[in-house]
């Protein structure tokens, strides 16, 4: 039977030695029970699932990084501290979205930013962090910030074959705040476009644009 909702079915078992305890997967969370994902996958009842060894303490009043709602008045199963900086302090389920949000590759704490200890830390403590891109990489919201710019945005240009025959490659691009491009002249502080010259290989020349 499950320690958590006493109906039967319950296919977990502690992995702790001597300890037969067994839960449903979905009463985890209600029992404070603790499922590891990686390696032989161990769950772990309330009693015995793996601890914060931090002397950390929340100060009065402190809110989760994450929600900005209030947190606990100590460490337990659903508040915890980042290992590293031991001053972000978040809900177990706030983190647990942000990692299922961020996926393995940009899941890092939210106020120092560390990755590897925090990570190590989060999924021995049961957080399901999935092998995937973040979420927000699912669609083509950010698809244009992979596209580089390909025409000179300066008010004048001056190259003679006009803005969109800019040459692609070797270029030092200048881009101010809400602007496009305009590259600029290596070692120089002024502004320039640079291209081939018509029928020679390798040889260059600069316009400048006002």
């Amino acid at each position: 039977h499950c320690i958590v909702c006493g109906k039967t079915g319950a296919s977990i078992t502690c992995a702790e030695t001597g300890c037969d305890r067994s839960f449903h997967l979905l009463c985890a969370s209600e029992g404070e029970c603790v499922t590891q994902y990686f390696n032989e996958f161990r769950s772990f009842c309330w009693e015995h699932r793996p601890q914060q060894a931090v002397d950390a303490v929340p100060a009065q009043d402190t809110t989760c990084t994450i929600c900005m709602d209030p947190v606990g008045d100590s460490i337990s199963y659903s508040t915890m501290v980042c290992p590293c900086c031991q001053h972000a302090w978040f809900h177990r389920a706030c983190v647990q979205e942000q990692a299922l949000c961020a996926g393995i590759f940009c899941f890092r704490c939210p106020l120092c930013r560390d990755r590897f200890r925090f990570f190590v830390h989060m999924v021995r403590l049961g957080i399901q962090i999935p092998i995937r891109a973040p979420r927000w990489e699912d669609n083509d919201d950010i698809a244009s910030l992979l596209e580089r710019h390909g025409r000179c945005d300066a008010s004048e240009c001056h190259y003679p074959h006009g803005r969109e025959q800019a040459e692609r490659e070797g270029l030092q691009h200048y881009q101010p705040a809400g602007t496009g491009a305009i590259p600029r002249l290596p070692g120089t502080g002024e502004q320039y476009f640079q291209h081939h010259q018509p029928g020679t290989i390798g040889s260059r020349s600069w316009f400048p644009c006002a």
